[in-house]
């Protein structure tokens, strides 16, 4: 099968072909439109965001097809995010689905976006396939959960605050870098005196216990707000900026590498797949790897492309659920915020 992947849920504006089966995807194009307006402002904007996809995915999809070497009437199905992201943009990609496939006369499929992100690397790496823990981390979620296999999915702990890429934002702001924040982090602490500044792993410690309610749960609010009062206390912050990215980083990274290995010892994993925008941090998969060693797990992170929000896992977890027969009738539409299917809280299950 040939499918046609549309993604808009926030400020990229992206189209791919995957063909093949869900156990074997093949990506034949990929083509990302990113929102560089939104710096101006220091995120996003969403009623930009909606006229910029607007003017973006008809020819991001033509571009798409023809680096894919094929034409509208050789796609045999489309899928397309519908949730979660900014209703106004999510709200352009799949009105341009459901047209493009009521005209053609093809399935669509509405695809939930953090389901793509566990899809994501599988379209690189063919063995990071279930059974896995997969860290999810970008901008507006953050998430541990254990994937037994496709479909069938195990929240352990998420934010209870602020996502871990919002955290990069807001820090980098607070240290006068430019949005979005990730990347000018990590470039910074490579400088950075990891011994100058420190601070606290937020909701870990060594007196947590498998059952108890913060062993998985994340929190990023109080390490950026100790991030402020230091740079309010700073008097030399030019000086101290590279020492205070190094100790934030060193706090969300190790936080993140000890949860993510709590879940993978637990459920006896020996995958540990990390998926979303903050994937793309060498450091983090650096430190991860490290600390997977040590239980015997191997861990697979997507490239940049792959690890930002792109059409291409959308269109491979789109390939999985049309295999599974399932199809979106005209009343699909887009959605702020909805639980990703098959998805349960293992910590209420328990309970």
């Amino acid at each position: 099968m040939r499918i046609l992947g549309i993604e808009s849920s926030c400020d990229e504006t992206s189209a791919a072909v995957v063909s093949g089966t869900a156990a074997a995807p093949s990506l034949e194009s990929l083509v990302i439109l990113s929102q560089d307006v939104h710096r101006i402002f220091g995120g996003v904007v969403p009623e930009i965001a909606s006229r910029e996809h607007l003017t973006a995915v008809v020819p991001v999809t033509r571009q798409a097809l023809a680096d894919a070497g094929c034409a509208l009437g050789d796609i045999e199905a489309i899928a397309v995010t519908h949730a979660p992201g900014l209703v106004g943009a999510l709200l352009v990609g799949v009105s341009y689905a459901k047209s493009l496939a009521q005209s053609l006369g093809i399935p669509v499929l509405g695809v939930h976006h953090m389901e793509g992100h566990l899809f994501a690397t599988a379209l690189e790496h063919p063995t990071a396939t279930p059974p896995f823990t997969a860290l999810l981390v970008s901008g507006g979620h953050t998430m541990l959960v254990d994937v037994p296999e496709w479909g069938a999915y195990r929240l352990l702990g998420e934010t209870r605050d602020d996502a871990a890429g919002e955290a990069f934002d807001k820090t980098a702001k607070l240290l006068g870098l430019p949005y979005p924040g990730g990347r000018h982090i990590e470039a910074l602490a490579r400088s950075g005196d990891p011994t100058r500044f420190r601070f606290a792993r937020p909701m870990l410690h060594g007196g947590q216990r498998p059952g108890d309610a913060d062993y998985y749960d994340l929190s990023f609010s109080g390490l950026k707000t100790a991030v402020l009062h230091a740079v309010r206390a700073s008097a030399d912050l030019e000086s101290d900026r590279p020492h205070l990215a190094r100790a934030f980083q060193d706090a969300v990274l190790e936080t993140l590498v000890a949860k993510t290995l709590r879940a993978a010892r637990a459920e006896a994993r020996t995958r540990i797949v990390l998926g979303g925008g903050v994937a793309c941090n060498r450091a983090l998969v650096t430190a991860m790897e490290a600390a997977a060693r040590e239980i015997g797990a191997t861990v697979f992170a997507p490239s940049v492309r792959l690890a930002t929000d792109n059409a291409a896992m959308i269109a491979a977890a789109g390939l999985f659920r049309l295999e599974r027969g399932e199809r979106s009738g005209p009343e699909l539409n887009a959605h702020s915020s909805r639980p990703m299917p098959g998805l349960i809280d293992a910590g209420a299950a328990t309970h």
